[in-house]
């Protein structure tokens, strides 16, 4: 259940001011900053509140004033003002959900293609785009790390850098298959074919700073291929590491040098060890893995119909639209809001 008490906001907010006026408060560091994110978080959401509560007091005057004047154009106005509110507080509704401690960060978004050959390819490639364009629309910074490119067309495989407020709290729910169904544009039968992808995401953490034994990765280096500016296919200068004792792989090819390539592939090592760590307890190395080999049958989690008819489905919140065009220009912020508040209120 989503529930907001703006009077229990006030009294922990006044609880971590004087806890954080305290000497001594900042010898704990790691405490030290996860209160002061609390905080930051709380004066935010309470200020936010406040605003829109004064916002609605404000339009409803004006509109009994508009009303009582028979004031069509001050009714228009206030009718405007009152939907541009609820978007305010929509968005603050979902913000609620976020109650995981990775939930703010920033995150690395990987997308590899699945069971289904150069239409999974090209249907990984029409993925990475639908999340870049999310990312435009949700205000988020998505920088590409990393893509292969695909046989014939789309990719093999690419990993994105989203920065941005709660960017892994709203890109979680991304995470598994998706489902392709369309006429093939390879097939020259121009027969229907189902393709998959799958994503994945990990947060950007404390953890990245982990200690990494040189001992334990190989590293090698091999020419960038695909967009990247002038200094693309000429050196030497994408870098591939992987960390022997857990076979991840990370590779990085969208910086202009070894050294900044070799940097930016070591953070999202460090970043998929975290998050292996703290999955250590519940699964093996192997079963993690193995999720997204699966990317076939019976694992999706949202399907996308562009014949016989034309639907997106999600099939664990039920939300379907046939507006596909617009889905796949990233127009995914419904999906990812219901899925939101069915786990907060299963919580």
């Amino acid at each position: 259940m989503i529930t907001f008490d703006p009077a229990g906001i006030e009294v922990r907010i006044d609880g971590l001011e004087k806890e954080m006026a305290s000497p001594g408060f900042w010898e704990d560091r790691e405490r030290a900053l996860e209160m002061s994110r609390r905080l930051e978080q709380d004066c935010s959401r309470l200020s936010s509140y406040r605003s829109m509560v004064a916002e609605i007091e404000e339009v409803e005057l004006l509109r009994q004033m508009a009303i009582e004047l028979d004031d069509e154009e001050e009714l228009a106005s206030t009718s405007s003002r009152l939907f541009a509110v609820e978007k305010r507080l929509r968005a603050l509704h979902i913000e609620l959900t976020f109650s995981g401690p990775y939930d703010p960060a920033d995150c690395y978004f990987s997308i590899n293609a699945g069971a289904g050959g150069t239409d999974s390819q090209d249907w990984a490639g029409m993925l990475l785009r639908m999340y870049g364009r999310y990312c435009e629309r949700a205000g988020f910074k998505a920088s590409l790390l990393e893509a292969s490119s695909g046989d014939e067309a789309g990719i093999r495989s690419a990993t994105l850098e989203i920065k941005g407020q709660y960017a892994y709290g709203n890109l979680k729910s991304e995470k598994g298959v998706h489902r392709l169904v369309r006429i093939s544009p390879f097939d020259p039968a121009r027969r229907r074919h189902t393709s998959f992808a799958a994503a994945s995401i990990v947060p950007v953490t404390a953890e990245q700073e982990l200690e990494i034994d040189s001992k334990d990765l190989r590293i090698d280096t091999y020419r960038s291929s695909g967009a990247g500016g002038q200094h693309v296919n000429v050196t030497d200068s994408a870098v591939r590491i992987t960390h022997l004792p857990t076979r991840l792989v990370v590779s990085c090819q969208n910086e202009r040098s070894q050294r900044q390539n070799k940097e930016s592939a070591m953070r999202v090592l460090r970043a998929r060890l975290g998050d292996l760590l703290r999955r250590q307890e519940a699964k093996r190395l192997e079963e993690l893995q193995g999720e997204l080999q699966e990317i076939e049958w019976g694992s999706q989690i949202r399907s996308y119909v562009l014949h016989p008819y034309q639907m997106v489905k999600d099939h664990r919140t039920g939300m379907e639209t046939g507006n596909v065009e617009a889905v796949l220009d990233g127009d995914i912020s419904r999906f990812i809001e219901i899925y939101l508040e069915q786990e907060a209120d299963n919580r």
